[in-house]
């Protein structure tokens, strides 16, 4: 029976050491390859030169470096681009690069598809394909990294692509420790956002990780009754379970939970709306990011009118709440917040 490469992208440097103890090397080879990895971004075996060349390809025999197929990238008149990447398997997902002032922001996707079915997101029209798996997630940031070159770099990290991250719940934490690690990524976890629909259990799982990245709820409803039209996930898991899960979240120093909030143009977006968003969140360390709808085709949705927009903002700050307008990037290639979509490949056959 045929074993089971590993891949690379998915192994914490102490797991990199384990590894290259078993091929009989000593330790700290696993150190140097994880620099090799993480640090300088060659993903190359043979170009690793101060490794053994017998262990490289004990190595290559034992392992594989998962890097994504950039398939296409698209880029947008407001400088950001849309990546398609394609999968070992012959999947596609998306990954989005965006440019702001001295940020540039990587938006990756954990899962192929989307199995939760938000009523605004065409993503959610896909259904779920798969999870990625932990390198899969890793190697997204790999393959921009390559494509954009040795001079740029990727300053934040967001989990707001295609897929629930706390659907995907292993893996997804694997990756994340994977970028904070110090040997690894080595982000500020502050950097990093991860978003979710409200898996309640997923959150409440999260709070033991003590990984001390953003949490963002997508929560885009003031009432039970709107947000079960919007978001089948509210079934499950209502405004009240959902709130006192946040409430119990812990947050470092300085940092704030973020709400998502689509305003739907005759949905979601009147003054009362506003009132009980206010309530909602009293007495949460919060912002509220508004996100004006991102339309697609054929969606029955449409974005408010600014002057309305403006008004719901006003209203929110004027109850000493924290709320920007996200203008969301990429709009006019389809890379803006619940636009991503990648219609199926077939499978490529196993070997």
């Amino acid at each position: 029976m045929q074993r089971t490469r590993v891949d690379l992208l998915s192994l914490l440097p102490n797991e990199l050491e384990t590894l290259s103890q078993r091929l009989g090397v000593d330790r700290y080879r696993g150190r140097q390859l994880a620099a090799w990895l993480f640090k300088k971004a060659v993903y190359d075996l043979g170009a690793m030169s101060n490794l053994p060349r017998e262990f490289r390809s004990r190595l290559a025999e034992e392992a594989f470096i998962g890097v994504p197929q950039v398939e296409r990238i698209t880029p947008s008149q407001d400088g950001s681009r849309k990546f398609v990447l394609r999968l070992a398997d012959g999947a596609r997902v998306q990954a989005v690069i965006m440019p702001d002032r001295d940020r540039l922001t990587l938006c990756l996707s954990t899962q192929v598809g989307c199995g939760y079915a938000c009523a605004f997101c065409l993503t959610g029209t896909m259904g779920l394909d798969r999870n990625l798996t932990a390198g899969e997630i890793v190697g997204q940031l790999a393959a921009v990294r390559q494509a954009l070159g040795p001079d740029a770099r990727v300053t934040h990290l967001v989990f707001m692509g295609m897929g629930e991250p706390l659907a995907n719940y292993e893996a997804t934490v694997k990756a994340l420790r994977l970028f904070i690690h110090p040997e690894a990524f080595g982000y500020s976890p502050r950097r990093i956002t991860v978003s979710t629909v409200g898996l309640v259990t997923g959150i409440q799982k999260l709070a033991k990780e003590d990984l001390k990245v953003n949490l963002a709820i997508s929560l885009h409803a003031t009432t039970n009754a709107v947000r079960m039209e919007l978001m089948p996930v509210n079934r499950g898991w209502p405004l009240e379970s959902l709130l006192a899960a946040c409430r119990q979240f812990p947050l470092p120093v300085r940092q704030r939970m973020t709400f998502e909030y689509v305003l739907l143009d005759g949905v979601n977006d009147s003054p009362e709306d506003a009132l009980r968003l206010t309530r909602l969140v009293r007495g949460l360390r919060a912002k509220i990011n508004l996100i004006p709808f991102n339309a697609w085709d054929p969606s029955r949705f449409r974005r408010p009118p600014l002057p309305r927009i403006l008004a719901f903002q006003a209203l929110l700050l004027e109850h000493g709440i924290t709320a920007t307008i996200r203008w969301s990037k990429g709009e006019d290639i389809g890379a803006a917040c619940g636009q991503l979509k990648e219609p199926r490949l077939p499978k490529m056959a196993s070997a």
